[in-house]
């Protein structure tokens, strides 16, 4: 783990020295407070937004039913991602949405980081969305959720603790680390979007979410 710390430091190096001089300015994403500058998508338009993400004690909770989505009202390209993300009772399925390009449906055209339990850091190709990473035979049908599977064991942790994944963006470019450890990159040809968090499953909290240009 140790190892793979250091080597999340270095990328994270990389990544900055790679924007050159300029500065970098690291934008809270939730005040701690409420959802300011957050928009919500549910499947179910009867149930209030409010009953399904809300703020209580400093975090984000989603009750993962009904199936939806809170997605930024800004869309971001070249940066690095901070989401730190819990399961209070039973980890279940959630994920965080990238690079979303029209935020309509309860599964739009973009790219979902995966947290399902024992499977964070596969990326899901929402909405007709594709990455050059997924590969499929000529002649078999592309599968409703076509994904590209993540490339280490799980690094997670038990319901109850707190996780971190950090996404790197650039030029359209995601890698994925989770608590540390490299899962994924996946090559869009989508150089910006919006970013959301997902309910679905039961359950998730949220917190600490960054973004650094």
């Amino acid at each position: 783990m140790k190892r793979c710390i250091i080597l999340t430091a270095v990328v994270t190096a990389l990544f900055c020295a790679g924007n050159g001089a300029m500065a970098q300015k690291t934008e809270k994403l939730f005040n701690g407070k409420d959802l300011l500058n957050w928009n919500f998508i549910l499947a179910d338009n009867n149930v209030p937004a409010d009953r399904v993400y809300y703020v209580q004690n400093g975090v984000i909770h989603i009750a993962g039913s009904p199936l939806g989505y809170m997605y930024t009202a800004e869309k971001y390209g070249d940066c690095r991602l901070h989401v730190e993300w819990r399961w209070p009772d039973e980890a279940t399925n959630s994920g965080i949405f990238l690079l979303i390009e029209d935020p309509k449906t309860p599964f739009p055209n973009g790219i979902e980081c995966q947290l399902a339990a024992g499977n964070a850091g596969d990326l899901v190709l929402l909405g007709g969305s594709d990455l050059a990473e997924f590969q499929i035979r000529p002649g078999t049908p592309r599968p409703g959720f076509p994904s590209v599977k993540k490339a280490n064991p799980s690094s997670e942790k038990p319901a109850g603790e707190w996780n971190e994944a950090n996404i790197f963006i650039k030029d359209g470019t995601l890698t994925i680390y989770i608590n540390g450890v490299y899962q994924n990159t996946g090559t869009n040809k989508v150089k910006s979007g919006h970013i959301g968090l997902q309910s679905e499953g039961k359950d998730i909290e949220f917190r600490n979410l960054t973004v650094t240009k």
